[in-house]
Order: structure tokens, then sequence, then C-alpha cells
């Protein structure tokens, strides 16, 4: 449940002496995003995914960096290499010690503002600034004079979670891939994980409103058999049974 949580929630990044930060398919909690990096063979226009603009440059290059208008082009921050699985055949004839191989493809994830509807930017390639090449839309600064890349953001639907619920209970919502089962359980039905089911709509977008009195309540989701914190939600305690759960309060 939220913006993008989709699948396993491991960060781990691998930190080379080069100083770049480069991430594994293991890190990418969106199947919509990973599966977007992984179809790519050479870098591609920004693509608006959920809430999320995934821009991508070739990890060829020495370093790649993006700065936002929004932030006064004041923070830059660093594109990382996409490091994908490699085959154990292919290191033992190559000699290879490490279990990933460079995809040819380096990304920055960046979350859209509420309320934006136009994101400005430049890169940094190489030191230099410049425009995006796989981006044609531009905007001329009248007042510094220089070229900035643009990205229109479409409308996008309200969606709700149990910080931004209705008064009367909770509204709970889950992302990941279509076609799935997802329930929800908590202390408010006495962990019972078959008795509240999500439903689908649009695909891949869970959801289910809980009416519950006022009072404090901890909870998990349940899919594909595993349980799952509510990522909109950063509260979460120990339950009773010593297990992580995501807590909320409803007034």
């Amino acid at each position: 449940m939220k913006r993008v949580k989709t699948g396993t929630i491991y960060i781990l990044l691998l930190i080379f002496a080069t100083g770049v930060s480069y991430a594994t398919v293991e890190t990418i909690e969106s199947f919509e995003i990973l599966g977007h990096l992984l179809g790519l063979a050479e870098p591609a226009p920004p693509e608006i995914i959920d809430n999320m603009v995934v821009f991508t440059a070739s990890s060829s290059l020495r370093r790649v960096g993006i700065a936002f208008a929004d932030e006064g082009f004041a923070r830059v921050h660093w594109f990382r290499p996409l490091m994908v699985s490699q085959d154990p055949l292919e290191r033992i004839r190559r000699g290879r010690a490490g279990a990933h191989r460079d995809s040819g493809i380096a990304f920055h994830i960046h979350e859209i503002p509420d309320g934006v509807t136009q994101i400005e930017y430049r890169l940094i390639i190489n030191g230099l600034w410049t425009t995006d090449p796989s981006n044609p839309n531009t905007r001329r600064d009248g007042i510094s004079g220089s070229t900035m890349s643009v990205i229109s953001v479409p409308p996008r639907p309200q969606v709700h979670h149990p910080l931004r619920g209705q008064p009367d209970g909770l509204h709970f919502v889950f992302r990941g891939p279509p076609g799935e089962t997802v329930t929800v359980a908590g202390s408010f039905n006495n962990w019972d994980p078959f008795m509240y089911e999500l439903r689908e709509g649009p695909p891949g977008t869970y959801s289910i409103h809980i009416p519950l009195p006022p009072g404090r309540y901890q909870y998990v989701f349940f899919h594909r058999g595993e349980r799952f914190l509510d990522p909109y939600n950063p509260v979460w305690v120990f339950s009773r049974e010593g297990k992580v759960a995501s807590e909320i309060v409803v007034y």
C-alpha cells in the first residue's frame, strides 16, 4: 500500500571504490519501474509511472546528475547504474567474481510533488550542465538565460491511504501486480488474514474502507503469503506477538 510499494522491500546499495552508488534489481520496489528499466536497450525519454518520473542515461558516462527548478537547482541527484543478475555460466567463462553485471542503464527516480503540473530540470553530464538529450521539450528562462528541460505532468487521481483517509475508519490502499489477492489484518479483527480482502481497481491498485470507531490500531497487509508494512505510514511498532506492524490512530 503505497505510492510504489509492490515488491520486496530490500534496500541494498553497492558502494564501489569509485564513489558511485549502484542499484541491483532487488532494490527496485516497483514492478512497473523495474520492468520499464529492464526493457530499455538505451536511454529513453523520461517516463511517468504512478507518482514517479524515471530518468535514464547511459551507464558508460562517467557521472550523471539531475537538478530541479523547484529546488532552485541547489541539490544534485546522482544517477545510479542498474546492476542485473549475471548468469553463473557467464561468470565462470569470463572469470568474473561479481554476481551482477552492468545493465548499461543509469537512472534516477523522482517523486512528483503534489499539485505539480510541470517539472523543469537540468542534467550534469561529466561535469557539464546541459539539457536532457532524450527530452526534446525545453524552455528558456528569460532571467538567467539558461535552457531547461521540461516535463508536463498530467492530472493524477487522488489515492487515499490511512494518513488521509475518511474520519469514520481506515481506507487501505496497496500497490502490486494486477490480478493478485491482497488482504489486510490487524488488531481490529484479531489478525485474521482472510476476513478483509482488498478490491482491485484500477489494475494493480487494491483498496478497502473499513469503518472503525476512534482508537489506536495496528495492521499489516498479506500478499503472496508474506506480511507487508504500510509504506504510506512511517509509524510502526511491535505487536503483542513480537512482530512488526504499522500503527495508526482513528480520531
